[in-house]
């Protein structure tokens, strides 16, 4: 692997760590704080960034300082990132005592998308090269509600799954104007985005002024509706639609 896209890769983690590197507070009322007292709480997850160089492999992990406030959102950026290092892990060991032609890399970067009292949203981006002619895109998107204690996830979202069909239509007609240009075609836009939540699990909230939602943008890793070449995809779906659709536990969050 060229030596430059080694530094590139630890200079975006690392970058993006440096952006950030001023923490949030949690916050909550005195009967949330009384009742966390109450129960025994689990082991805290510690978050650290990762800088590990080898002739064999090279890390870059940053994480968001905003994610250390809230113990529920940090465990989940942990258990993505542990992921990403153990399949990195599991390709070094099948090299055996073999070198690769190049270091296999691993670069992760979470970063603060949106920090509010009520919605806290975080995007991972980065790659992992194990070999090849380019690396596994790193696509995910986490938004947590602090006063929940819980993930805002597209299973959850809809009161009603058929409402799916809707969010597909509209993001559907959206790629189909960008077919040609991401050179993509129509059954990969429609396979990739059948109305079914795990097609559009990777969302980031689009806020007002006054912190409600206006849009929901859906994120597409490469591959899901176009070839590797046309990169991450992204299409907003105003709350306009979304509204009608969403389960009444989350409809205050919208505008």
């Amino acid at each position: 692997m060229p030596q430059y896209r080694m530094w590139w890769l630890l200079l975006l983690v690392l970058f993006t760590a440096a952006c950030e590197r001023q923490a949030v507070p949690a916050t909550g009322d005195a009967d949330t704080q009384a009742a966390a007292q109450a129960e025994p709480a689990p082991p805290p997850v510690v978050l650290e960034d990762v800088i590990e160089r080898d002739p064999r492999y090279i890390v870059g992990i940053s994480y968001s300082p905003i994610a250390k406030s809230y113990p529920g959102l940090a465990a989940l950026l942990k258990a993505y990132a542990d992921a990403a290092r153990a399949e990195l892990d599991a390709a070094l060991q099948g090299l055996g005592d073999a070198r690769p032609d190049g270091p296999y890399d691993l670069a992760l970067a979470f970063s603060e998308v949106v920090a509010t009292a009520d919605i806290v949203a975080i995007a991972a981006n980065g790659s992992s090269y194990t070999g090849g002619a380019h690396g596994n895109p790193l696509v995910a998107r986490f938004v947590w509600l602090p006063a929940r204690n819980e993930r805002l996830a597209a299973d959850a979202l809809l009161a009603d799954p058929q409402g799916w069909e809707t969010v597909s239509a509209y993001v559907r007609e959206q790629l189909y104007q960008r077919a040609d240009r991401m050179g993509s075609t129509r059954t990969l836009i429609d396979q990739g985005t059948a109305p079914t939540a795990s097609n559009f699990d990777q969302f980031e909230p689009v806020l007002d002024a006054e912190g409600r939602i206006v849009a929901l943008r859906f994120v597409f890793p490469p591959y899901q509706v176009g070839p590797y070449s046309a990169g991450v995809q992204v299409v907003e779906v105003p709350s306009a639609i979304l509204s009608p659709l969403v389960a009444g536990e989350y409809r205050d969050l919208f505008r």
